[in-house]
């Protein structure tokens, strides 16, 4: 007596099997025309007291809901038998997964079977439609027959950064050349000479006067004794000046230091509490700050020396060419940088960014497609098959029902990669220690739900008969689904193609799923089915 057996594809837990059966689930046809409707009808018993939610939304899976049916009940004793049914459609012709449905008893999940349900095109009588001569063939006008077009848009970009350049270089505010001086001293004075060209004081901006004027003073002391006289209170560069007139042992009288000391203080007073100095007091600070630097810079005459060597003309004019070649490096990686950026649009303007992304950026298809591949034997019965990587097996002991594993006498898969990668392939091959029947459509729908176990969403399926060189004949399989990138966090939505053989006692699988939008892992997919030769089981 021959037993049929339903091989469940990947990782379909056998607790599935064991679960003890509280919904059962029919419908009135599996396969209809597209449009028309199916009712699905959910039953369940439970107790008087049980509380019993039933699903409820407009999509189940990719059927659409048409109608939910209000719930009948009917009372035995001390049940109730509930039934529920539902109108469901689908638009577009094909083979559609139904999904397991959660039914709430008891706050406790329940599900319905999952069912493959078809629908098909409505055939069209041609005969009773006007027909018409078919047009000539339109000879479409390829990127070069407008390659000037594209020029000109180009030769316009480029004009119109050029312009606004321009326009731009000719209205910016022009930038005072850094006067490099020779020693500290010339550049104190000639500061002090500029502050008195700004006729702040006429203006009455006191205290931008005494802000600057202190700032000069300072920034001279900090260069010709290195103390921190910038960022130091008056009080601390007073304390700090002492010291390194000591340390330093420069010739500096008190009268010196006394009238540093009275500048500072009173630029303090204008820059923090508003005081307002008279004319003439403007003018003695003034004087003072100027016979400070003059008296600093004659008490430390081998030290303006020795700066007056280091910064001599040869130093300035180095410094000045070395200013101007990074400035003549920004404007020309500027230039560079808006080639690049004219170049790359262009390209996606006439050939779209997956060029771009194919060919500079890197595709990781297309290293597949084009790197060495590998052509090997996988399992028994073998399947001869050629791929971009070499599979590596997996363990496939767990991965089928209990009640079937004592019908198999050995079972070899193969794969890279997983259902929710870019890109997947697997082989896999059964071989049965007894004759069996193998059911290549139960096959099919064993894979489905399995996928659909694993969290695939609106499975489109088609079918059609497959042959290959080998002894067998097969079905191949093919649609979308929708499956969750784990890493990503985002729904791919896939293309997949399934490829089933049945010989006496042995099932030979093979799987391969791609990014639907992938267009160069379709060329991958199509040289791995062509590839396929069969053997038979030993």
């Amino acid at each position: 007596m021959k037993i049929k057996v339903y091989i469940v594809f990947l990782f379909l837990s056998t607790v599935v099997f064991a679960q003890q059966r509280r919904v059962t689930t029919a419908v009135d046809s599996t396969k209809v025309k597209i449009g028309a409707q199916i009712n699905l009808t959910l039953k369940t018993t439970v107790d008087t007291l049980s509380k019993v939610i039933f699903p409820e939304g407009n999509l189940f899976g990719s059927l659409e809901v048409l109608e939910s049916y209000p719930t009948d009940t009917i009372r035995e004793d001390f049940k109730y038998h509930l039934v529920k049914k539902y109108g469901l459609t689908q638009w577009d012709s094909g083979s559609y997964v139904l999904p397991r449905l959660q039914i709430t008893i008891n706050d406790k999940a329940h599900f319905s079977d999952s069912l493959l349900l078809e629908f098909t095109p409505v055939a069209v009588d041609t005969l009773k439609q006007h027909m018409y001569d078919i047009k000539d063939i339109a000879q479409a006008e390829g990127f070069l027959g407008n390659w000037w077009m594209y020029v000109l848009g180009l030769l316009v970009l480029l004009g119109l950064g050029y312009l606004v350049y321009v326009y731009l270089k000719k209205n910016q505010k022009p930038k005072e050349e850094a006067i490099v001086y020779a020693t500290p001293i010339e550049k104190a004075t000639a500061h002090l000479k500029k502050l008195e060209q700004q006729h702040l004081v006429e203006r009455g901006e006191v205290k931008a006067y005494y802000s600057e004027l202190t700032d000069i003073a300072r920034t001279y002391i900090e260069e010709t004794i290195d103390i921190p006289a910038m960022e130091s209170t008056t009080a601390e560069l007073i304390d700090s000046f002492k010291k390194a007139i000591i340390r330093k042992k420069l010739s500096l009288s008190g009268e010196t230091i006394s009238n540093l000391e009275k500048v500072l203080k009173q630029a303090d007073l204008v820059k923090f509490a508003k005081s307002k100095p008279l004319e003439f007091e403007i003018a003695e600070d003034r004087t003072k700050i100027e016979k400070t630097i003059f008296k600093i810079h004659q008490s430390i005459p081998d030290l303006v020396e020795e700066e007056e060597d280091l910064d001599d003309s040869k130093s300035i004019q180095e410094r000045l060419a070395k200013k101007k070649r990074k400035q003549q490096l920004i404007i020309a990686s500027f230039g560079l940088g808006f080639v690049i950026f004219g170049v790359l649009a262009f390209l996606i303007a006439t050939k779209g960014f997956d060029y771009i992304k194919d060919n500079l950026i890197g595709h990781p298809t297309k290293e597949l497609l084009n790197g060495e591949w590998i052509t090997s034997e996988y399992g028994d019965p073998p399947i001869r098959i050629e791929t971009p990587k070499v599979l590596t097996r997996m363990d496939a002991s767990n991965m089928i029902p209990a009640e079937a594993k004592s019908k198999i006498k050995n079972i070899n898969m193969f794969g890279y990669g997983s259902l929710s990668d870019e890109f997947y392939t697997l082989v896999m091959t059964t071989n049965f220690k007894d004759s069996v029947a193998i059911d290549l459509e139960k096959v099919l729908e064993g894979n489905l739900k399995t996928w659909e176990a694993m969290g695939a969403q609106n499975i489109l399926v088609k079918q059609e008969v497959f042959n290959t060189q080998g002894v067998a004949q097969g079905i191949k399989a093919y649609g979308t689904l929708n499956m969750l990138d784990p890493i990503k966090k985002k729904s791919n939505k896939l293309y997949y193609v399934i490829v089933l053989f049945k010989q006496n006692n042995g099932l030979q699988q093979i799987v391969v799923s791609k990014l639907e939008e992938d267009e160069i892992a379709s060329e991958i997919i199509d040289r791995i089915i062509n590839s396929i030769e069969l053997g038979k089981a030993l």
